[in-house]
């Protein structure tokens, strides 16, 4: 149809300015039906709609721009997906969407991104109390980009939906955007290629779940306060890079059937600066003077219990990292081979490393190992290698992991002459974890500075 002819209907519903390719943009006020307006619309045209309200459960099935100027809501009333899209290529910009429905089963969220929605672009919107903020079901190539993601408050976690969820949709990027509230910031599962940059996640469950998805990338995020970091699963050949972890509850990062994976220059960190002085390392000044400010969060529970923990999880390489000031560095367990764990600092921890195994597992790799804060081992030859080898784990700890109420006797005289006797004679030592070459300064420490911002 030739653009001329459109002038009419579209003048019913909105103004309509054409520039010289023969796009529209289609001026919308609150007082119009929007989704008359989306069904007159035609590949190519710009809807901008005014401040103010506009009822939400609208569908978009042709390539359009949808932008909002300040001031512009989407309001679902509480009931199925606020905004549904179905064409390729289209652009939602500088909206507040708000007011999905509650239905787990049928997936309602702030906008709903079919698998025919290829390359979408969500960018600079805000979105508020909806069950899933942005659902990709199978759109592939889309960008979900400076958005702010604020999800239900109060109720129950389990009934609450993620920021973004993604299913079986490979090359997507999520970047540069803030989550707050909900179940999980990013959660995705059976994808693919996907990348998640520079993110940054509060008062959720999971700054990011991964489930079933290959060959992708979390980088550059920050994750403060939440139950969990990173939870990385049943997923393979992922780079995990320059992520923070700031007092995260429970861990930092947890690993489960994660296989092929670089894991690089991550920082995870719980606790106060005091907390350096109660934990197993000699608490000099210059290791406090390594430990920076961290600002405390009102109501912010410092943690976490764990910084890594790593179960069945295979032929990963841990380089870089700093982990500091958790209840333990980190808990490796269940059968997890062929891991290059080097280059780490592990800084201030009350137990660096808990292994309950037989195997000798040597934590170094092309003669360099790791930093410990509560190593006392010397360099005589000046090589930055410490001159000795260093063992997180005695035999005493694994008593203490397997029968805890033998804590009464930690500082008995018979549990001192069995440290003692085990320095005087290493065969003493259970198998578990050594390093063989740890370094005796650190690593340069990951920026925080995104951390506090």
């Amino acid at each position: 149809m030739h653009r001329s002819l459109r002038i009419l209907p579209a003048a019913i519903f909105a103004a309509g300015i054409y520039d010289s390719a023969g796009a529209a943009t289609l001026k919308v006020a609150p007082e119009q039906a929007l989704q008359t307006v989306l069904d007159g619309a035609q590949d190519e045209d710009v809807i901008e709609l005014a401040p103010g309200h506009y009822k939400g459960g609208i569908r978009i099935d042709r390539r359009v721009v949808l932008k909002g100027r300040p001031g512009a809501v989407l309001d679902g009333g509480g009931t199925g997906s606020v905004v549904a899209i179905t064409a390729p290529d289209v652009t939602i910009r500088g909206v507040t969407i708000r007011g999905s429905g509650h239905d787990m089963q049928a997936m309602d969220s702030g906008v709903f991104l079919q698998k025919t929605a290829e390359r979408a672009l969500i960018e600079n919107n805000r979105f508020e109390g909806n069950l899933f903020g942005i659902y990709v079901h199978g759109a592939a190539g889309s960008r979900v980009l400076h958005n702010v993601v604020e999800g239900v408050r109060g109720g129950r976690l389990n009934e609450a939906g993620n920021g973004v969820s993604l299913w079986n949709a490979p090359d997507v990027t999520i970047a540069d955007n803030i989550f707050r509230y909900g179940r999980d910031g990013i959660f995705t599962i059976a994808s693919r290629k996907d990348r998640f940059i520079n993110n940054r996640f509060e008062q959720v469950r999971f700054a990011v779940h991964y489930m079933y998805t290959n060959d992708s990338e979390v980088s550059g995020n920050v994750s403060v306060g939440n139950h969990v970091g990173y939870a990385i699963m049943y997923s393979n050949r992922l780079i995990i890079r320059n992520n923070i972890s700031d007092r995260d509850r429970d861990y930092g990062m947890l690993f489960n059937y994660a296989n092929y994976a670089e894991i690089d220059g991550n920082w995870v960190a719980g606790g106060s600066r005091d907390h350096i002085a109660s934990s197993r390392d000699p608490g000099s000044d210059e290791e406090r003077d390594m430990v920076p400010e961290i600002k405390p969060t009102p109501g912010l529970r410092f943690g976490p219990e764990k910084c890594v923990f790593i179960y069945n999880t295979n032929h990963n390489k841990f380089r870089n990292n700093w982990f500091e000031r958790c209840g333990i560095g980190v808990h490796f367990t269940a059968g997890s081979e062929g891991n290059e764990i080097a280059g780490n600092a592990f800084v201030g921890n009350r137990n660096q490393v808990k292994y309950v195994g037989t195997r000798d597992l040597d934590w170094s790799k092309g003669g360099r190992g790791n930093y410990w804060s509560d190593n006392p081992a010397f360099d005589l030859n000046g090589d930055g290698i410490a001159d000795t080898a260093y063992r997180p784990n005695d035999l005493v700890d694994r008593v203490l992991w397997t029968a805890p109420s033998a804590k009464v006797l930690i500082n008995s005289p018979a549990v001192q002459v069995l440290r003692w006797a085990q320095a005087q004679f290493p065969a003493l030592y259970p198998g578990g974890v050594v390093d063989t070459r740890p370094l005796i300064a650190p690593p340069p420490k990951p920026s925080i500075s995104r951390s506090l911002r």
